[in-house]
């Protein structure tokens, strides 16, 4: 997906509309108060309260850290919010799309900090942080990254911390026992495969690819040097995907994306593969697998590939977070 395209038009209008709010007058402050991921500046302003966030994974972050936004920007699926944060997001305002967030509305919103990555803001950097302190990540996939980054900003690091030992149990439990039932099939060759209506994508890395590398899985071998992943257009490439398991990411509700996964399913090279033979082709949430982005989306997949796998799930290795009573896999703690 390609970075925030900004018409010069909108430029002007925002710079406007921030200067008849008063918000122009602090940009040079509210510019020397940004943070990075890196941590290597600190804003100066008290904790925030008025919270935009402009990538999924840093409102899935906010939610598990117990914090609610006063902005998002829309889902990506199940519009406008995912589903599973429909609940702790009620009433509160959307502020456009991921890759082209409505500045003015934002600036409306008076907030003391927005959120964003470099990957889809960085052309618009420089107007976010005229509007409010600003932290940026350098991508929108590493959950890690993105969940240390929002509970510096907000002071809650203590409650990231636990989520992310919460989080690591979980993976040195999951590897344990994959390892002990697999045997020496263990580690599988795995692929991630999203059907689009005209073609079909693989990805290798991403938020899925890098919750699997950390879980043990391992790419085939056709996919080893192939960056992101690959884009297939035809059902001779079938081969390429061949892996022990295969997990599928269907969009809902899309009949043209339904018949093409039939279309490839149903040919004869797609019933010679490894995962077809072996019954390891599973569907999987696309919005926990990849949409998501964060610590609640990660544990969401992990529960798929504890279910997929048969393996158990003690109650003490469930995550626990601060406030989502509405996803059932979790429990909230005192924050």
């Amino acid at each position: 997906m390609q970075s925030v395209i900004l018409p010069r038009l909108i430029m002007s209008i925002v710079a406007s509309a921030l200067m008849v709010t008063g918000i122009l007058s602090t940009a040079t402050s509210a510019a020397a108060s940004a943070v990075r991921a890196d941590n290597t500046e600190t804003a100066s302003r008290s904790t925030p309260t008025r919270i935009v966030t402009l990538y999924q994974g840093a409102t899935d972050s906010a939610i598990a850290l117990g914090l609610t936004p006063i902005g998002v920007v829309d889902s990506w699926l199940e519009k406008p919010m995912y589903r599973y944060l429909r609940d702790a997001l009620a009433g509160v305002e959307h502020v456009g799309l991921e890759t082209q967030p409505n500045l003015e509305k934002i600036a409306w919103l008076d907030p003391d900090l927005v959120i964003a990555s470099d990957f889809r803001h960085a052309r618009i950097a420089s107007l976010l942080t005229a509007i409010a302190p600003t932290v940026s990540a350098p991508t929108v996939f590493d959950f890690k990254t993105t969940l240390k980054m929002v509970a510096n900003a907000t002071d809650r690091e203590a409650q990231a911390n636990e989520l992310l030992q919460q989080w690591d149990a979980r993976v040195v439990d999951f590897r344990q026992q994959i390892a002990t039932k697999l045997g020496s099939e263990w580690p599988q060759k795995v692929a991630v495969v999203r059907f689009k209506s005209d073609h079909v994508r693989i990805y290798t890395s991403g938020f899925a690819g890098s919750i699997l590398d950390e879980l043990g899985f391992e790419q085939p071998d056709t996919l080893q040097s192939q960056g992101w992943g690959m884009k297939l257009s035809s059902t001779e490439n079938i081969p390429v995907m061949d892996a022990d398991a295969i997990f599928i990411l269907l969009e809902p509700d899309d009949p043209a994306i339904a018949d093409n996964y039939q279309h490839w399913a149903s040919h004869p090279l797609w019933q010679q593969l490894s995962a077809v033979q072996n019954d390891r082709v599973y569907e999987v949430d696309p919005v926990s697998w990849m949409m998501g982005g964060g610590i609640l989306a990660a544990n969401a997949m992990l529960d798929d590939l504890f279910a997929h796998y048969g393996l158990s799930q003690p109650e003490a290795a469930q995550p626990h977070v601060c406030l989502p009573h509405f996803i059932d896999h979790v429990e909230p703690f005192p924050c």
